[in-house]
């Protein structure tokens, strides 16, 4: 059995994705599992050691130069790549006209079937152009979880039940691999930044569960220069706090593998802390909570929703409550 996976985007929607690998290996222990992720992402994938190849798509840097020769020739190369390989099954889980059109290029064997969304979910960027490319189309309920998606899919399309909890492949963390620029002892990180003002919480509430958490070090990553004077704030107000320098996303990721507890809001890297099985309490200010709250452990704490952000006595108490004594 072989099977294609197409999720090029974003940092969340491609870590929800990363469940099918264990999915599909639990039905198919012989199976190859390869994935077109765009290139910034890769080393996401490649964090999963079950995937066997992994196929960058770089749309979002080639679409600044289309008129280049050396990008035209990366983008034959892109799709020599592609069609390198039949495979039984190749699954499209983001329903968008650029994934429907990889999935267009792939090649199948005889027999073999090309499946994808029928529907979006409530709120996401469905193109249902993309319906053009399947030979199989699998309706969901537009409020399924964001990590049940692609499950729900490959098990329709292959005819099993989903029945275990989401297995993200994920390294546990150890000391090898724990970056020099992290504390030596334990240490909660805060993933304040988003890029949508209304899914922030507040910098009061913030520094209320900094000096709640107090001495323990706290973490402030960025990825802009507006979460950059955000975190420069919050440290002003938290004399145990430490403004990061600016990351590779893998170097974040280590922020959140690493943890003794993460907080934050609804972003990528706040979920990667929770696939991690970090302590984690996920805040929900702006953005339902149904479609990507950490499900699946008891150490994930999620709170809030959509327009009814928590106050910071209930995230503190629920930080407390992971943390145990201390």
């Amino acid at each position: 059995m072989k099977i294609l996976l197409v999720r090029v985007s974003s940092l969340g929607d491609v870590l929800h994705n990363l469940p099918m690998v264990a999915d599909l290996l639990r039905q198919y222990p012989g199976a190859t599992i390869d994935w077109v992720v765009e290139e910034g992402y890769t080393s996401l994938v490649r964090l999963n050691p079950q995937v066997r190849k992994i196929i960058p798509w770089a749309l979002r840097r080639w679409r600044k130069s289309l008129g280049k020769a050396q990008t035209r020739a990366e983008i034959k190369g892109f799709f020599r790549a592609l069609r390198e390989e039949e495979y039984d099954y190749v699954f499209d889980t983001q329903g968008l006209l650029k994934t429907g059109i990889i999935m267009g290029a792939a090649r199948v064997r005889r027999g073999g079937k090309k499946v994808g969304l029928a529907n979006g979910s409530e709120g996401s960027g469905y193109e249902g152009v993309s319906r053009v490319f399947h030979t199989d189309s699998i309706p969901l309920n537009p409020r399924t979880h964001a990590v049940a998606r692609g499950r729900l899919v490959a098990a329709a399309a292959l005819g099993y039940a989903v029945t275990t909890p989401p297995d993200f492949g994920l390294p546990a963390p150890s000391a090898s691999t724990r970056p020099a620029f992290l504390p030596p002892d334990d240490y909660a990180v805060f993933f304040h930044g988003t890029a949508r003002d209304a899914k922030k919480w507040s910098r009061e509430n913030w520094i209320a569960l900094g000096n709640a958490l107090a001495p323990m070090p706290v973490l402030l990553p960025w990825g802009s220069p507006s979460e950059l004077a955000e975190a420069q704030a919050l440290a002003a107000g938290l004399p145990h706090a430490r403004v990061l320098p600016k990351l590779s996303m893998m170097d974040a990721v280590s922020v959140a593998q690493h943890a003794r507890i993460a907080v934050g809001v609804d972003t990528g890297l706040t979920h990667i802390a929770a696939a991690f099985v970090r302590p984690t309490v996920e805040i929900y200010c702006d953005s339902p909570k149904w479609k990507t709250e950490g499900n699946w452990s008891d150490r994930i704490v999620n709170l809030g929703d959509l327009g009814a952000p928590p106050s910071a006595p209930d995230v503190i108490a629920a930080a407390r409550r992971l943390l145990g004594p201390v």
